[in-house]
């Protein structure tokens, strides 16, 4: 299958590239950075560190569609924007796992889908998936009893937080126990802010080094805690899921999928 890569020049991009550069089944065809960026022009094996692959890196986004059968894009969501357009009018498949998207670019995402098959997922990793899995039967189980509370850690260079992935365990939190996030989401806490409300889901979040990313669900009681929690050691894991997501949407006409359904979990 020929997949074309959107944000080749991040740190997601470029394990991407490396894992396409040694894949038996999967080929690199295109290579995409914003315009701008310093990698245009590169060989986008090199620049990922995976030897050469005779691609090089461009700006443009039509013609990487073009030459694919599936896009994989993990770049900002004003970018986004143009991939989800240019593979809607190209008929492509498409897997995105950019983070950041307002309410309207999922109402446009949902509308592409009737077209094309998506798979969209804030956090593409097999083990998070699982968590959100986790997340959902322990909210079940403990209802109005505990209080809930997220914590997310990243590098210093994330520019969005809460983190995608935050947000959605906390709309999956949300769900479960009758709660919205509009009015029941706290980020983060200073000063006399008073008790706190039952229905509150609490975010904090965490910058610095190089963490690639840790997320802590807490379930507090009284007179005992849960906490499930997902620490990443590497992208690898993010790659492994990026991939058979591919691998799941390529036999699709159209649809919005996410992880829970490309790990049959939904």
């Amino acid at each position: 299958m020929n997949i074309t890569v959107v944000g080749v020049a991040g740190r997601m991009g470029q394990a991407l590239v490396r894992r396409l550069c040694a894949h038996p089944d999967l080929r690199l065809a295109a290579a995409v950075a914003r315009p701008g960026s310093d990698a245009l022009g590169e060989d986008a094996g090199v620049l990922a560190g995976a030897g050469a692959s005779g691609v090089p890196v461009t700006d443009d986004v039509a013609a990487g569609v073009a030459v694919a059968e599936l896009v994989i894009d993990f770049s900002t969501p004003a970018a986004s924007r143009r991939v989800l357009g240019e593979c809607l009018a190209a008929g492509k498949r498409l897997v995105i796992g950019t983070t950041g998207f307002t309410a309207g670019d999922l109402e446009a995402v949902s509308e592409a889908s009737k077209h094309i098959a998506i798979v969209l997922a804030p956090n593409m990793s097999v083990g998070v998936n699982l968590t959100f899995k986790l997340i959902e039967m322990a909210a079940r189980a403990l209802g109005d009893d505990v209080d809930v509370e997220v914590i997310e850690a990243h590098h210093r260079d994330k520019v969005d937080a809460p983190s995608g992935t935050a947000v959605r365990m906390g709309e999956i939190l949300g769900q479960v126990l009758g709660r919205d996030l509009e009015q029941d989401a706290v980020y983060g806490r200073q000063g006399q802010v008073g008790a706190r409300a039952r229905s509150t889901i609490g975010f904090s979040s965490i910058r610095g080094g190089d963490i690639i990313g840790e997320h802590t669900v807490m379930f507090a009681g009284i007179g005992e805690r849960i906490e499930l929690t997902h620490r990443a050691q590497s992208r690898d894991n993010f790659v492994t899921g990026a991939l058979r997501a591919a691998l799941f949407a390529v036999d699709k006409d159209s649809g919005l999928f996410d992880m829970q359904d490309v790990l049959g979990l939904s």
